[in-house]
């Protein structure tokens, strides 16, 4: 999960992707990876998220209802594993889907009276690659859950994606997708170990819009071994026809407990310079502007009208509940995860019992803090009254020239966008 990339003392300016930060102060990410969960090299899938519906869409301004929930499930099923990949995913078998689609309607039935009276905002199916499942396990899910106008998000690999499949997951009831497009250099995606083309991932962005599903966001990943500024700009320049409404924007880490990072030695002075990676981002906030994506968080741009709202309901603090094999929850103060493992979350349900092996509630002090630096992702800023906290640390933030206090408000300055991680150590507590 990125963190604003680091190389030796010198912190490469680059935003970071939301996965990062909720997992490791606001818990809200759905599917994260366990740390004693070491995958083979074989198992395999894409490590970025975004996958979603139409519906009703919040703009960044809004507070979140007290009534609003989300919903995530997490499908840890792929054909083979990225070698940037950290989450937990397992080789897609149908004796092993079929136990989980067994598994996630006993755990929906142990916490379905959870949302009773409440509004279902989104439905995020993430992985892994929930698209392996197909639009009839999807439907059967969806058809469990009281929904009336939500935005239902599904993640999907370019090299899967075909105009007949995404019709059926059309009718199924999926209106917004998500696509781990990454790169649109076929020589960058091999380096990536990814298993889709340039062409593929455009024929996957026009299949998908042709079959209905307008609302289209993809993840573009920068700061990649031997990743130029020209093959940068060429990657953008591709997007600027092409029917997209959202858009992930992170930098490559290196994690732990992945190939890359078992070969971080030899890939390390491939990456780019932190010159060339400001570079690189400063034009595709830019581009993406002058294509109607404006950024409305540190890593997510969107067209008007398409804010994710499940993504969102993270940076606000909307409670969710998260299904499946190492899926996090955010419900009533506290948050909580399932086993990182499909074998001890499946046992656990079918003897009865819950799949949760970690709970944590943080002091009302640490929730007020840690809130306030989720929410200062969001470029719109915060509302200082809605976030009592001692008036130096504002000020203290505001003489490092990362915040810009106005009235009432305070938002991030450009220098507090490139150093975020910075910002939020300063105001966890």
């Amino acid at each position: 999960m990125p963190t604003t990339g680091e190389r030796g003392h010198c912190k490469t300016p680059v935003p970071q992707k939301i996965d990062d930060f909720d997992a490791r102060f606001q818990g809200q990410q759905a599917g994260t990876c366990c740390a004693d969960e070491t995958m083979p090299e074989w198992a395999g899938e894409e490590a970025q998220r975004e996958l979603a519906p139409k519906g009703r869409f919040y703009e960044a301004h809004e507070f979140c209802n007290d009534l609003d929930i989300s919903l995530y499930f997490h499908i840890p099923f792929c054909r083979r594993k990225c070698p940037y990949c950290h989450f937990y995913v397992v080789p897609h078998e149908t004796k092993a889907a079929d136990s989980l689609l067994e598994s996630l309607h006993l755990e929906w039935d142990q916490n379905k009276h959870l949302v009773q009276g409440k509004n279902i905002v989104s439905v995020y199916f993430g992985g892994g690659t929930p698209f392996l499942i197909g639009p009839e396990a999807i439907a059967e899910i969806l058809s469990w859950i009281p929904i009336s106008n939500a935005e239902i998000t599904l993640e999907a690999n370019p090299e899967d994606v075909k105009l007949l499949a995404m019709q059926a997951f059309a009718r199924a009831g999926i209106n917004r997708v998500s696509l781990g497009v990454q790169s649109l250099d076929n020589p960058l995606l091999k380096v990536l170990g990814r298993h889709h083309s340039s062409q593929q991932a455009i024929s996957a962005i026009e299949a998908t819009f042709d079959a209905g599903i307008s609302n289209i966001t993809i993840d573009l990943m920068y700061e990649i071994p031997q990743q130029t500024l020209s093959s940068w700009k060429n990657t953008l320049t591709q997007l600027e026809t092409l029917p997209i409404t959202h858009l992930s924007l992170y930098n490559l880490t290196i994690e732990p407990q992945t190939v890359f990072y078992k070969k971080r030695s030899e890939l390390t002075p491939l990456l780019p310079s932190s010159e060339e990676s400001l570079a690189m981002l400063n034009l595709a906030v830019a581009s993406l502007e002058k294509m109607g994506l404006k950024r409305y968080e540190i890593s997510a741009f969107a067209k008007e009208g398409f804010i994710a709202q499940h993504n969102t309901g993270y940076w606000l603090g909307r409670p969710f509940l998260g299904f499946g094999p190492s899926a996090f929850s955010f419900f009533d103060g506290k948050r909580y995860r399932n086993f990182c493992d499909l074998k001890k979350y499946s046992a656990a349900l079918k003897s009865g019992k819950s799949p949760v092996d970690f709970t944590e509630q943080l002091t009302p002090l640490a929730s007020l803090h840690e809130r306030l630096a989720v929410k200062l992702r969001m470029l719109d800023g915060v509302d200082r009254r809605e976030f009592p906290i001692p008036e130096a640390l504002y000020q203290k933030l505001q003489e490092k020239g990362w915040i810009h206090l106005d009235q009432n408000k305070a938002r991030l300055t450009d220098q507090g966008l490139l150093f975020y991680d910075s910002v939020a150590e300063e105001i966890i507590l």
